[in-house]
């Protein structure tokens, strides 16, 4: 099929390109409007005077920002719960490594449990509701998705966050057999009227950077603290990259299961990087 820009000149095709860039930009805004306003919330807590402990408030205030998001129908149901469960795995991953000293949430507060407040979760949470939103807004569907591997790898790289600090770190095996699992699988997405594909483990491996990036942010503005930090803020350790993109697998999977049970998982119609037409448009509606 020959796409309207194969049927113009270059300096067409650069503006277009150009305007591409420009929507994809702003869909990946609007998909993260809960780690937006989460980092909103971060941001005034630290630096106006709260009549509660900074993270009783966080917690409340993240609470509303979830109920907000399902009244306006910015999330169903369903990633409302993923979006907990997401909470929830995040949540027990930090009362560990608090425990064993990797990072700490410096100031007490009502809700602070074994050291960590319970509006940590929500940091992790925010990752699943990027995701849901992302999913709807660029129509997201995968092709060669092997889900029970993926997801036994999935439970495998949580895992190991926890026993390497007994056993051997396994994380680089697990990266290759995650690797080898997704060597096939593709995601597409829509910008505009065209329709795009890349490898699903990029998209891990994107997600996981500006999640380290947001990660620097977060301890700038204290939400919580590694052990160099405690003293001077220094710049998050660029290995925490490599760990952030094979956690994302976890909150893809979880996702996953949710978009498996609507029907708008795998991937059906037209190939990648080709004109969308009407027709094509209202037979994926009719497919959903």
């Amino acid at each position: 099929m020959t796409t309207w820009t194969d049927r113009t000149g270059l300096s067409s095709r650069f503006v277009f390109g150009c305007l591409q860039l420009l929507r994809f930009g702003w869909l990946e805004m609007v998909s993260c409007l809960f780690p937006a306003f989460l980092f909103a919330g971060l941001a005034v807590s630290k630096y106006v005077d709260l009549p509660i402990a900074r993270y009783d408030a966080l917690l409340l205030y993240c609470l509303v920002l979830t109920l907000l998001f399902w009244l306006v129908r910015l999330e169903t149901w369903r990633e409302v719960a993923v979006i907990f469960g997401f909470h929830l795995v995040g949540l027990g991953l930090e009362l560990f490594k608090v425990h064993v000293g990797s990072w700490q949430y410096p100031g007490d507060a009502v809700t602070k449990f074994a050291g960590v407040p319970l509006f940590a979760g929500f940091m992790y949470a925010a990752v699943g509701s990027y995701i849901c939103q992302a999913w709807r807004r660029f129509e997201l569907r995968v092709s060669g998705y092997r889900p029970i591997q993926t997801t036994v790898l999935a439970v495998l790289i949580y895992l190991n966050f926890f026993t390497h600090h007994w056993l051997p770190d396994l994380r680089i095996p697990i990266a290759i057999g995650l690797l080898v699992v997704l060597r096939r699988a593709w995601v597409f997405y829509t910008v505009g009227v065209r329709r795009y594909r890349m490898p699903l483990a990029v998209s891990f491996a994107l997600i996981g950077f500006f999640l380290w990036i947001a990660e620097n942010a977060g301890t700038f503005l204290d939400a919580w603290n590694y052990p160099d930090q405690v003293s001077v803020w220094r710049i998050v350790h660029p290995q925490k990259f490599g760990a952030w993109s094979l956690l994302v697998s976890m909150s893809f999977v979880l996702v996953a299961s949710v978009k498996s049970l609507e029907g708008r998982l795998y991937h059906r119609g037209t190939s990648a990087t080709v004109e969308i037409s009407p027709q094509h448009d209202h037979a994926n509606q009719a497919d959903r």
